[in-house]
């Protein structure tokens, strides 16, 4: 797993980063049933670069062991698209994230009014060791 591989995003404004961090705390996998949501993606910065992140792919290049499938590609493609539709970022390459896609049935949405409801899960945290 390298840089190249990630997709990357430029930041609609200055101040969208924490906005972007936020809304993807939103986004993910739920359980119905008790209510959880596991967020999917995250926002990285590095080398004065945004991409938009599987966190498995945050542990391939933490060098852990991953298994980063197809089906998590597509997931971290549509969520990228979703939030590039929203006016959030731009796609640097929409090329490199145009396949594969996941069905939305298959990706939860919280609303900002929803996210008290829910338990919001985060399997893995930038910057903490």
């Amino acid at each position: 797993m390298n840089i190249e591989s990630l997709v990357e995003v430029i930041l609609a404004e200055e101040e969208a980063f924490l906005k972007v961090r936020e809304t993807l705390t939103r986004i993910g996998v739920a359980s119905k049933k008790d209510n959880k949501l596991f967020q999917s993606c995250h926002i990285l910065h590095k080398q004065g670069k945004y991409y938009i992140v599987h966190f498995k792919e945050l542990f391939a290049l933490d060098g852990k062991p991953t298994n980063f499938s197809e089906e998590d590609i597509g997931r971290r493609n549509t969520i990228a698209g979703l939030i590039a539709e929203w006016g959030l970022v731009k796609l640097v390459d929409p090329e490199k994230s145009k396949e594969p896609k996941a069905p939305l049935s298959q990706i939860k949405v919280i609303t900002h009014k929803e996210k008290n409801d829910w338990e919001l899960v985060v399997k893995y945290n930038i910057g903490k060791r």
